[in-house]
């Protein structure tokens, strides 16, 4: 595979004030990643600087091997689809598909155009008497049918029901089985995407906590439940991102690998063993309570 990002070192600032600090990663060609974090961590910051939209204030970013800033050849090759997309008043859904057509290389309007159709998104409707669930779709619309060769979705189904939301997701998977190309989904609807996301990367704080393969960091979690006393005992020397107490009873959520003979010895204590979902174990990861910040590679 060949890469298609590369950061090194990126910071950005605002004052004394650091919205990206130092965060290091590499994304490969033909994959499905999840960029994940809490509201202010730093993602939407890192997407706006690989999409040129902002400058770095240092480190080192690659898109394609080069500078992605005022780099025309590079940029036809993104589409960044974000839920604050702003469009002319005049606007009607029909010409932002047309528009569309002139700026990605890939573009398959009758694609679009089915799209649209399942989304019952009316072609003629200016964009500006759209609802927010439309606009949404009009944006994931747009970024399915680019078949850019990155394709970035930030938050793109806010106001989408559930129903449009499966079709999103149904879509997806489908056309990029067909079309491979590097996608990056941001979003808090995590536990709903999991199952598409081929790697994850958890930003906290600016700062890079986890960048792990999905099916790795799936069964990287347990929760342990049971007897205060067996609980503790089991969880020594382990690490523990998260606890709660209940009398005499002790729940403990422990990231780390646990081998045949650690789950018998778990059930021979009495203890109930759980997988812990990805959504909860972020949560867990950037609540502000946890000390890890290295990240997982």
């Amino acid at each position: 595979m060949g890469t298609v990002i590369e950061l090194d070192q990126l910071m950005k600032s605002y004052g004394d004030v650091k919205a990206v600090n130092n965060v290091s990663f590499s994304m490969e060609s033909n994959k499905i990643y999840g960029l994940l974090g809490r509201n202010g961590a730093g993602k939407t910051t890192i997407m706006h600087m690989i999409t040129a939209q902002i400058f770095a204030t240092s480190g080192r970013l690659k898109v394609f091997g080069e500078d992605p800033y005022e780099n025309n050849r590079i940029l036809s090759q993104i589409c960044f689809v974000k839920e604050s997309q702003k469009y002319p008043d005049i606007y009607r859904v029909n010409d932002v598909l047309l528009t569309s057509a002139t700026l990605f290389p890939n573009w398959d309007h009758d694609y679009a155009l089915s799209l649209a159709e399942e989304f019952r998104i009316p072609l003629k409707r200016r964009m500006k008497k759209l609802s927010r669930g439309m606009l949404s779709s009009v944006g994931i619309i747009v970024g399915l049918a680019s078949r850019a060769p990155l394709t970035i979705f930030d938050e793109p189904y806010l106001g989408l029901d559930a129903v449009s939301r499966s079709l999103f997701y149904d879509r997806l998977i489908e056309d990029y089985s067909l079309h491979p190309r590097t996608v990056i989904l941001s979003t808090h609807l995590i536990d709903e995407v999991s199952h598409l996301l081929e790697h994850v990367m958890v930003i906290d704080n600016g700062s890079l906590i986890i960048n792990e393969d999905a099916e790795m960091l799936r069964g990287r979690a347990f929760n342990l439940a049971g007897h205060k006393d067996t609980v503790e005992a089991f969880i020594t020397g382990k690490e523990v991102i998260h606890r709660e107490s209940f009398g005499n009873l002790l729940s403990a959520t422990i990231i780390g690998h646990l081998d045949a003979s650690e789950r018998k010895e778990a059930e021979a204590s009495g203890l109930e063993l759980t997988p812990v979902s990805l959504q909860q174990l972020i949560i867990y990861l950037t609540n502000g309570k946890n000390q890890r910040v290295e990240a997982r590679v």
